[in-house]
């Protein structure tokens, strides 16, 4: 048997007896000078960090990105080329509502999120498992997490808040209908779509700019529970999506997704009858087909839950080259707000941390605070720039080309009429009448303890989507009185 390595503290000190603590005798007391116990329990004491407060539970994995089809004509970022290039990534899925400890089988949208490891820089694609979002302006995201959270008086989930926002946002009918759908409950995360849900920029060689929607297709089919099923499987277990992710990946069973965009022109985007940067709003395939790009797998657990998925920071602020935003004001939004829930959660240099770490090289001058510990410029007296000491300089050929922008400004866009209905409508004609009776139950079952009046109020938003829809769901309320 090979000798064991020695134990010893963190700065490196032997440790000699690790079972009993340092004191005066069988009777204690303890001694303050037994600098191991304290450092052991100083060490315990700071074990958690300040949960995420949207997704905190999560799942993840490392894979790759290979690409299948050449789509250099609208975009020059290189990892998309040359065919059958591959990219090293990490993924994070994850439900919006629950605290960490929260059950996995919950009725919930499913977070989406994909770090690509690129030689131009890290890309990350911060998305969902639906196409589209409960609100299209960023003002009003804080309070929508606020009606998913607890409440302040019984700490308690309040489906009144639910629904008492949403019957007031009717820009949400869209994300509601497939979340009360048999896709609002997947049995894992290996069986549900991925979407970028966001409108995007690509920019090819000559600086041509089309704006690009994500997509990524399970290659393992869609799987769902009924909310009974999924209230047994939570009886069994908690952790039944990571059970499922990891144990498939262990076994060699590697998640597969089939990666595509949209892509409509800058001159298709002035004549849409709806504005295709809100986010409530999808585009339609018939005018704006998938074009397939390529194949993420998982591949490799992580080694450490905590190290590598915990603390695996995600936020649309990071692109390359090839890649570029859009005025999707959602998107405006969270450009700032994930880089900023990163700072503070984790300290003012996360992405040193090594699963947050690009691998391609790293010049800036972003000094001292929380996680400095990594080697900086090699040249001290290049501190600050613009500088004569040879310090990192700015590259225009990598500037992108002006964005036109135009309008007054306004807290409202009265330029194209923000039909909530029209979509929906679109969405529920697809379900079959299982699927609807299906719909119909889940939104009754989640509207127990619910006020009528706010109960009346969304079914008049269900009764312009579609006679049935409202019908449907009257229905179903009083079938469960």
């Amino acid at each position: 048997m090979s000798q064991k390595p020695t134990l010893t503290t963190t700065a490196g000190n032997p440790i000699a007896d690790n079972q009993n603590s340092l004191s005066a005798g069988p009777r204690g007391p303890l001694l303050l000078q037994d600098y191991q116990l304290i450092e052991k329990l100083a060490h315990q004491n700071r074990e958690r960090i300040p949960e995420r407060v949207v997704h905190a539970k999560g799942w993840g994995a490392f894979g790759t990105l290979t690409i299948t089809n050449d789509i250099s004509r609208y975009t020059k970022a290189k990892l998309f080329s040359p065919l059958g290039k591959k990219t090293e990534l990490v993924a994070r899925f994850s439900t919006v509502a629950g605290e960490m400890g929260a059950a996995d089988a919950e009725r919930d949208v499913r977070g989406f999120s994909l770090k690509f490891y690129s030689e131009e820089g890290n890309w990350d694609l911060v998305g969902n498992n639906t196409p589209v979002f409960f609100v299209r302006d960023p003002l009003k995201f804080p309070d929508f997490i606020h009606t998913q959270k607890r409440h302040p008086r019984s700490n308690l989930r309040s489906p009144t808040a639910m629904w008492d926002f949403w019957s007031l946002s009717p820009e949400s009918l869209h994300q509601v209908t497939i979340l009360m759908s048999d896709r609002g409950l997947p049995t894992g995360v290996r069986h549900i779509n991925g979407y970028g849900s966001h409108t995007y920029s690509m920019l090819n060689a000559d600086n041509q700019r089309v704006w690009v929607k994500f997509h990524f297709k399970t290659q393992q089919g869609h799987k769902h529970w009924s909310n009974a099923e999924a209230a047994e499987v939570v009886g069994r277990t908690r952790e039944s999506t990571q059970e499922d992710l990891f144990g498939s990946i262990e076994k060699g069973d590697f998640p597969k997704w089939r990666m595509c965009i949209q892509v409509m022109t800058e001159e298709q985007a002035r004549h849409t009858s709806y504005n295709p940067f809100d986010l409530t709003k999808v585009w339609p395939h018939g005018e704006f087909p998938l074009i397939e790009v390529g194949t993420v797998e998982l591949n490799r657990n992580p080694d450490n839950y905590f190290a590598e998925i915990e603390q695996a920071a995600f936020s649309p602020s990071n692109i390359i080259p090839g890649i570029g935003f859009s005025p999707d004001k959602m998107l405006q939004a969270r450009i700032f707000s994930y880089a900023d829930a990163h700072r503070y959660r984790l300290g003012t240099h996360y992405e040193a941390l090594p699963v947050n770490a690009p691998k391609c090289p790293v010049n800036h001058y972003h000094k001292d605070g929380s996680l400095r510990f990594f080697e900086g410029n090699p040249n001290p007296d290049a501190f600050y720039e613009p500088n004569s000491f040879n310090g990192p300089a700015q590259a225009p050929q990598y500037a992108e080309p002006p964005l036109s922008l135009d309008g007054d400004a306004d807290r409202h866009d009265h330029r194209l009429a923000n039909d909530d209905y029209v979509q929906p409508r679109a969405l529920f004609e697809l379900f079959d009448a299982a699927q609807k009776q299906r719909l119909f139950g889940n939104i009754a079952a989640a509207m127990g303890g619910v006020p009528q009046f706010i109960i009346d109020r969304q079914l008049a938003h269900f009764d312009r989507v579609h006679p049935d829809y409202g019908n449907g769901v009257r229905a179903a309320l009083k079938a469960a009185q």
